[in-house]
């Protein structure tokens, strides 16, 4: 059995939220060592967005609550008129996450059948004690940024290595199918490179930069468009000579693929052959006319690969 980081805190801080609110004298303490449970998340940010939208929700249930057990006095069916106006206006105001924590301190209004200013002190001091031990247990998150960037190097890698058979494969009838494999399970890990970047850049509260996120959003369309690619190769059926020059940009592009690249030069080799194939002579039967096509089709498709990159690098630059 695996005990997780979170876990641990959690663990942790409940309890110690328990024992604050009993020594500030709080009723119902027990509650802030739930309201803990329910607070510690997986990163500082959303932590600290589920501490000020548990208090803000609080904020509206005390309101809303204060209203109708006025006017229909401590009972089940102003309660529910509560919840009938607390939950919609909860979720239009995007504090739903709030919606189960402060119903609950509001249940202690209705036990007491009172909304007495100590009462309503005591609820808030509650939440307060709850979330600020989960955001103090969030204070310490491992710096995850050299796995990120061990992500990189091997998903630059990966991709290189595909890139390489693909070249191999431009005028073969087979290994397509093995390809596409890859290519799924290359995708399948940006997609949770991206996760583990976006988990580390909610840890940057005062520092936000979505550098590491944006970088594998941008990786994860280039691994779709190689998917895409590849879906022709498997029906491409082409000379070598056909090939070649197609051959010649994929192998290039294997050698000098980097975090760093601009992808202008690719790009300027890609015009020149583009404008190569556009002057060769036009194919004279209908097989050699769809093998064109579709030739035509992966070198549209292989400059959009390169354009998503250039145009990543050109956003950073700015």
């Amino acid at each position: 059995m695996k005990i997780g980081l979170r876990t641990i805190k959690t663990a942790i801080a409940a309890p110690i939220a328990l024992m604050i609110a009993n020594l500030l004298g709080l009723e119902s303490a027990t509650a802030a060592a739930i309201i803990t449970v329910l607070s510690v998340t997986n990163t500082k940010r959303s932590t600290a967005k589920t501490a000020w939208n548990r208090v803000v929700s609080l904020t509206l249930a005390t309101a809303i609550a204060a209203l109708f057990f006025s006017l229909f006095g401590f009972n089940a069916f102003a309660f529910g008129l509560y919840l009938l106006l607390f939950i919609p206006l909860s979720v239009r105001l995007k504090v739903a996450e709030g919606i189960s924590v402060s119903s609950v301190l509001i249940t202690h209004f209705l036990a007491s059948e009172s909304l007495a200013p100590s009462l309503i002190l005591n609820e808030y001091l509650l939440m307060i004690v709850g979330v600020g031990c989960a955001l103090i247990a969030n204070i310490y998150m491992p710096n995850t940024e050299k796995k990120i960037k061990e992500d990189q190097q091997v998903v630059e890698v990966m991709m290189k290595k595909l890139l390489a058979k693909m070249s191999d494969s431009l005028n073969q009838n087979a290994g397509e199918e093995v390809l596409l494999e890859e290519c799924l399970s290359l995708a399948d890990f940006v997609k949770q490179a991206q996760k583990r970047a976006l988990n580390f850049e909610e840890n940057r509260l005062w520092s936000p930069n979505s550098y590491y996120f944006e970088y594998f959003a941008m990786r994860r369309l280039q691994v779709k468009t190689l998917s895409d690619m590849l879906q022709v190769l498997v029906h491409l059926n082409a000379s070598e000579s056909e090939v070649q020059e197609l051959h010649e940009l994929f192998t290039f592009t294997s050698q000098t693929l980097a975090e760093d690249n601009d992808g202008q030069e690719i790009l300027k080799k890609i015009e020149e052959t583009y404008q190569r194939y556009r002057a060769k002579e036009l194919p004279e039967n209908r097989e050699a006319f769809e093998n064109r096509a579709m030739l035509f089709h992966l070198f549209q498709l292989f400059q959009d690969f390169i354009e998503i990159k250039a145009g990543f690098y050109r956003e950073i630059q700015r």
